[in-house]
């Protein structure tokens, strides 16, 4: 029986909910693989022509809520641009091709597609082992922008406290909130466009600051699927009007303490790291990253660690 075509619109940019599982039994992606997973979105992200507006990762499935742009939308000179940032000054893209490109950037089915096969041929290197690793074709459907959309990702964001795995979804750094928090939306790898009129606020942390009330209100409802969010938690964020303050921004970054490989001033990392990249298999001349709310202080990650 065939099976039936997927829905995709390429009239106008659309917004997609993605679901892929593993084949695998259990929960095979660890901490690491989650953080390669999302470097692997990231750089792609930066290729197609995508918004990347929420994402949970979690050990046996992941969510991905994109927005995808119509081939009408991209110009031939952004494609170069982007072609060229990705693969390097070197690549010489020819005019017959560009048509290729255009039809492929935008294609929802591609994206995935990388995102997918760049991480099992990651899975199967690191763990010496062979064949398919996702179970089959992945899941999509089209969301309508404002509060469809939001609702969505509220859903999606609270995955990892539906899972028993932590108490707020900011604590958990592989979804998008935590991401947010902790990272302070690094690498503007996130878009905060909700459509979300009725907030009037054009100011990204102030939306992020609503949607994470927006998050914490619907978690302390109980759905019948899972855990719910404590509501002596939601009360606290309640009073404190679901701002985050400097010391649990710093609270949430605290993770940089343990997972990286050196934490001090920027040239006192830059020094080390020109110490010992030799060791690393990257030929970045950059490794380390601003500790966002803590002022002054940078990270570089473990020399293990997949960047």
């Amino acid at each position: 029986m065939p099976r039936i075509a997927r829905f995709v619109r390429k009239d106008s940019p659309t917004i997609y909910h993605v679901i892929s599982r593993t084949a695998l039994q259990g929960l095979p992606i660890k901490d690491r693989d989650n953080d390669y997973l999302l470097s692997l979105i990231n750089k792609l992200s930066n290729l197609y022509f995508v918004d990347v507006l929420g994402f949970a990762l979690m050990g046996n499935h992941f969510h991905l809520v994109v927005r995808m742009y119509p081939e009408s939308d991209v110009t031939e000179q952004e494609i170069k641009r982007r072609l060229e940032k990705y693969y390097g000054d070197n690549l010489k893209v020819g005019e017959v091709h560009i048509a290729d490109y255009r039809k492929r950037l935008t294609d929802l089915g591609a994206y995935v597609k990388d995102i997918k096969q760049g991480f099992t041929r990651y899975f199967n290197k690191k763990y010496n082992r062979r064949g398919f690793f996702w179970d089959g074709r992945f899941k999509s459907m089209i969301v309508q922008d404002g509060k469809s959309l939001v609702n969505l990702l509220a859903y999606v964001d609270l995955n990892p406290v539906r899972a028993g795995i932590v108490k707020k979804p900011e604590a958990y750094r592989w979804c998008s909130l935590g991401y947010h928090v902790q990272t302070g939306n690094r690498n503007n790898l996130l878009s905060v466009d909700f459509g979300m009129q009725e907030w009037n606020e054009s100011d990204p942390s102030e939306i992020v600051c609503k949607y994470r009330q927006f998050v914490y209100e619907t978690g302390a409802v109980d759905a019948g699927k899972g855990r719910v969010m404590d509501q002596g938690v939601v009360d606290k964020a309640r009073q404190k009007g679901y701002k985050i303050s400097r010391a649990d921004r710093f609270r949430y970054r605290c993770r940089y303490f343990t997972d990286a490989g050196v934490i001090g001033g920027k040239a006192f990392v830059q020094d080390t790291f020109d110490r010992f990249k030799h060791l690393l298999d990257s030929k970045d001349e950059r490794r380390f990253t601003r500790l966002g709310g803590v002022d002054g202080v940078y990270s570089m990650k473990r020399l293990g660690q997949t960047p």
